[in-house]
């Protein structure tokens, strides 16, 4: 009988598909993940689901989109009931496991940031309020010092090491450790010993975390304890990392490893014609000096700024590259990586000097849609790049179909095994949501966003919005000519459109299917 495959999965934290050595960037050096490109198929069209932390985790586990797994945004929790393709990993017997960030609940206890009336209702709600047993991820749920005990398993997950949060200050398990070894971590954690540094870019922050104590180090260590314990069964590990996400805070040799002035901004803010409404107010309000109410609002930044994010936002990425280094190594010497699949992807991107912008929001542009995804397989260990057009939800049906078992009722992602195999076709078109709690950049009510790209065209429609967005990706790939309103394009412009409400008329959840005639 042929041994089953196991799984080995790293994701990280809003990192755009360009930053890595085997993807074409000139500065940052990431020879471990190079490693697994060098003996996989690297995908150069692969696109979330939703460009925002907790959709788009949700539709990796789930493999459907926001609209039809419930997590619009970032907030609300999977519902435990929801069916994930490590459900279906363990329940054929693999060993599943999740070290680092999970964030399939809130792991913050802070209200939203806008509620969109207060009006008093008898019923608030049209689904009954989650329970409380949707707060693992919360920071209560940490408060003791021993690990706290998981109620597994957790979406499939029979192990969890938790991670929640970002930055030098995470919360979970990584905390109740970090207050267990470090006797002096309320110093460790005072803002007022940050150490000295020149750098203005607004969330640059040098930590004084050693660089063994930083979450990406903790998570490296528990992934490579856990892959030293493994034996014969088949395992599937989720190795999640929080970095490169905002703050900028590398510790150590990793906060100066790179020089702002190495980099470059291919795509200025002037590099535009003609500027969607959320870029203009990014760029009204820079040069008015106003900052977002909250840190995690996307925001135009000056040239030195956008130079020194991406210089620490390097040295985060080269901090995750030497711990997956590390987990490799551990793979292979416990004889597993030749019978190991190996993912490497992350949960969004970062505009990260796209038009001056830091961080991400409702303007889809390819910098916070378009991530890595490279996927090594041992039954072909050999370097390919595939043009397939593939997304977020395709990952969990993939996995599924190469471990030999169907996916659930209701799955909305597609095996992309045959390209992987010959570069065929995978999709025509991907359909990319984005929703807000609230209103953000210049926008006057929550953002509903609906994008339908292929590989020549980019259509976004804005609901209850005049303006919108379309691009020629083949004249025009970086997305700086909106064509929405050019009459030449009306034909065009039709075309997708329709083609966007087909898909929309596909969000329907199948699951459940009727169990009777009627």
């Amino acid at each position: 009988m042929t041994k089953r495959a196991n799984f080995l999965i790293f994701i990280v934290d809003q990192m755009h598909a360009s930053w890595l050595g085997c993807t074409g960037h000139k500065v940052v050096r990431t020879p471990h993940i190079d490693s697994i490109a060098a003996g996989g198929t690297v995908f150069k069209d692969f696109h979330v689901a939703l460009p925002v932390c907790m959709p788009n985790r949700a539709s990796l586990m789930t493999g459907r989109m926001p609209s039809v797994h419930g997590v619009r945004y970032n907030g609300l929790p999977l519902p435990r009931r929801a069916k994930t393709f490590v459900d279906v990993l363990a329940k054929a017997g693999y060993d599943t496991a999740l070290i680092g960030k999970s964030h399939l609940q809130p792991f913050t206890d802070k209200a939203p940031l806008s509620r969109e009336d207060s009006v008093e209702r008898i019923v608030p709600e049209a689904w009954e309020p989650e329970s409380e047993a949707y707060r693992q991820e919360e920071p209560a749920a940490y408060a003791g010092a021993e690990d706290t005990p998981f109620d597994d398993p957790y979406y499939g997950f029979q192990h969890v090491k938790m991670v929640t949060g970002h930055g030098d200050r995470c919360g979970g398990h990584y905390a109740q450790w970090f207050r267990r070894t470090h006797p002096d971590w309320p110093a460790l954690h005072d803002p007022a010993n940050e150490l000295p540094h020149d750098y203005t870019c607004p969330q640059a922050y040098r930590t004084p975390v050693p660089e063994t104590s930083y979450p990406t180090a903790w998570i490296g260590d528990r992934a490579v304890e856990y892959l030293a314990g493994r034996g014969d069964d088949p395992f599937c590990a989720m190795v999640s990392f929080p970095d490169p996400h905002h703050p900028f805070n590398p510790p150590g040799k990793y906060w100066d490893m790179y020089d702002p002035e190495d980099f470059s901004i291919d795509l200025p803010y002037e590099a535009h014609h003609n500027p969607p409404w959320p870029l203009e107010h990014a760029q009204r309000q820079w040069e008015k000096g106003e900052a977002p109410p909250i840190p995690q609002i996307a925001f135009r930044a000056g040239d030195r700024q956008v130079k020194e994010a991406m210089a620490l936002t390097a040295g985060m990425i080269s901090m995750i590259d030497d711990q997956i280094g590390r987990v490799l190594q551990a793979l292979e010497s416990n004889g597993q990586y030749e019978n190991t699949v190996i993912v490497f992807t992350s949960d969004h991107g970062d505009y990260l000097g796209a038009f001056n912008l830091l961080l991400k929001g409702p303007m889809q542009h390819h910098s916070i849609t378009r991530v890595p995804f490279i996927w090594s397989d041992p039954e072909r260990r050999a370097p390919q790049r595939t043009q397939a057009l593939a997304s977020t939800i395709d990952i969990s049906a993939s996995v599924l179909d190469r471990a030999g078992l169907s996916p659930h009722w209701g799955m909305q992602g597609q095996s992309f095994l045959a390209s992987l195999r010959s570069d065929a076709p995978h999709r025509e078109a991907l359909f990319i949501e984005h929703n807000d709690a609230g209103p953000r950049m210049g926008l006057t009510r929550p953002a509903r966003v609906r994008t339908l790209r292929t590989h020549d065209w980019r259509l976004s429609l804005y609901a209850n919005e005049t303006w919108g967005e379309l691009y020629d990706l083949r004249a025009d790939p970086d997305e700086t000519r909106n064509l929405w309103d050019d009459p030449s394009a009306s034909a065009i412009k039709g075309e997708l459109a329709l083609k966007l409400a087909q898909q929309l008329s596909q969000q329907m959840d199948e699951s459940p299917r009727s169990n009777r005639l009627a």
